[in-house]
């Protein structure tokens, strides 16, 4: 179950490493599209590599949208899962279905039990500023098996561009907003809290993630690595 929701987490964190082209100015969409992430705990150990590879580009009406193909490995260069999900970018906004997160892999590893869906998608327009605030976002997850019920539920709240800063990586060096927001997960008693930091570069995406734990303690940091196009 913990890998489970470690996937939703990643996905929600990174999805946005290629919206739009034509309707985005941060993130290239074009077939072939490619990066590799590498990801680190607190005390900068190697946890495992995350790889995306856009796959499918489709305009119709004035929307594009976009599968994006998703590879995860431990730090052992082991396959821990992989999968596929869905975007779109419509007008100045990019967007994410949260019922594309749901992948046929991870629905067979739920089993016989059933399962509900729920939640509003993660938002990011094209002009950014420091001090913006940006709309939270959430998703909840009923299972039920056997009698027994369980929900968990995460949150993005707090979303706001904290200050512009650039960075540099085995990628390169980028200029980069920094998004703040605090992602708050609930499975049945157990609850966390998790601030995070995101640096955006303009036509690349996502350059690093940061996640704290309550107290401000570095607990993860994952950063890009390569890219090609």
């Amino acid at each position: 179950m913990k890998l489970k929701l470690l996937f939703i987490g990643m996905v929600l964190l990174y999805a946005f490493s290629a919206a739009g082209q034509n309707c985005s100015k941060y993130y290239p969409m074009e077939e072939g599209t490619s990066m590799e992430y590498t990801s680190y705990n607190g005390k900068g150990k190697i946890q495992g590599t995350i790889s995306y590879t856009v796959t499918n580009v489709v305009d119709t009406g004035g929307t594009t949208s976009a599968t994006m193909a998703m590879n995860y490995k431990d730090a052992k260069g082991k396959e821990a899962f992989s999968s596929e999900f869905t975007y779109s970018c419509t007008g100045n906004t990019v967007t994410i279905d949260y019922q594309s997160l749901m992948s046929n892999q991870m629905l067979q590893q739920f089993g016989d039990m059933e399962m509900e869906l729920s939640g509003t998608d993660i938002e990011l327009p094209n002009d950014l500023a420091v001090g913006q605030e940006l709309p939270d976002a959430n998703m909840s997850m009923k299972m039920s098996m056997s009698g027994m019920n369980m929900t968990s539920t995460m949150n993005m709240t707090n979303r706001k561009v904290e200050k512009q800063e650039t960075i540099t990586t085995p990628a390169g060096t980028f200029d980069c907003f920094v998004i703040y927001s605090e992602n708050q997960s609930k499975m049945m008693m157990a609850s966390q809290n998790f601030p995070n930091r995101l640096w955006l570069a303009e036509g690349v995406g996502m350059v690093k993630q940061d996640s704290f734990n309550k107290s401000g303690k570095l607990m993860s940091s994952t950063v890009l690595t390569a890219r090609s196009n």
